[in-house]
């Protein structure tokens, strides 16, 4: 436990001298409040039939979820693959490794600062998109789950790679298969079908089933993805981890 402190403070300290990474849990939220705010302004400003407000106001749940899916996929796996990355460039893991950290403990000590903001993030994501009571919680759950597979999936490539340039040439194109790839599964059953096993998928689909449209899996089944998401990609970084040593 000492050394879980030890990782965290380390890094919150780090963090807040970072604007880069905390711009990353501000924007996204901070559009979607932007795009709510926008369907309050006069049409006449930008020509904007009636028709087209109303039809922009009936889609905006989707629109912030969406949004809230784009972060959750996106912005996060970057980020914790550069934090691991810059470790390991720094040699400060491989001095970790030498006094004996355990995968799980540096996990959770690197990436407890990141799913702290996370979650704000997604409560922020939930009161945008007007979830009410248990609806609430259920998608900030949802989010948050989320956070978890992405910061897993960020600190795996972060541990593969040798410095914070090749960590994120190699974070971006995950995060935007999985930031992105629920917008255009909604246009394409053979995408949607192929991201289904992912957890930015899932998280579309309880969005969906809040927002009150039809969806063919489960509110339990989509938790389960998530939930069997996780664990591999929790599997897989202790097995990386393990495997490159004091090499890191």
């Amino acid at each position: 436990m000492r050394n879980v402190k030890a990782i965290f403070k380390k890094q919150a300290k780090s963090t807040l001298k970072s604007p880069e990474i905390l711009i990353q849990f501000i924007i996204f939220p901070g559009l979607a409040f932007l795009m709510t705010l926008l369907m309050d302004v006069d049409t006449e400003i930008y020509g904007l039939t009636q028709y087209i407000i109303d039809a922009m106001n009936a889609n905006m749940p989707n629109m912030v979820t969406m949004q809230a899916t784009i972060f959750a996929g996106m912005a996060l796996i970057p980020v914790l693959a550069g934090i691991i990355a810059e470790d390991i460039e720094r040699k400060s893991l491989r001095f970790l490794q030498m006094a004996g950290m355990k995968p799980l403990s540096y996990l959770i000590g690197v990436s407890s600062v990141v799913f702290i903001a996370g979650v704000l993030s997604s409560m922020a994501f939930s009161w945008i998109a007007d979830f009410q009571g248990l609806d609430f919680w259920i998608f900030t759950g949802a989010m948050a789950a989320a956070v978890i597979g992405s910061i897993m999936l960020g600190a795996t490539i972060g541990i593969m790679t040798v410095d914070q340039q090749a960590a994120q040439a190699l974070a971006l194109p995950a995060a935007l298969v999985l930031g992105f790839g629920p917008m255009m599964a909604q246009f394409n059953d053979t995408i949607a079908r192929f991201l289904h096993i992912f957890f930015t998928q899932q998280l579309n689909i309880i969005a969906d089933y809040l927002n009150g449209q039809a969806v063919d899996t489960p509110l339990w089944q989509s938790f389960a993805i998530i939930g069997a998401n996780i664990v591999v990609l929790a599997v897989i970084f202790a097995l990386v981890y393990r495997r490159k040593g004091v090499k890191a």
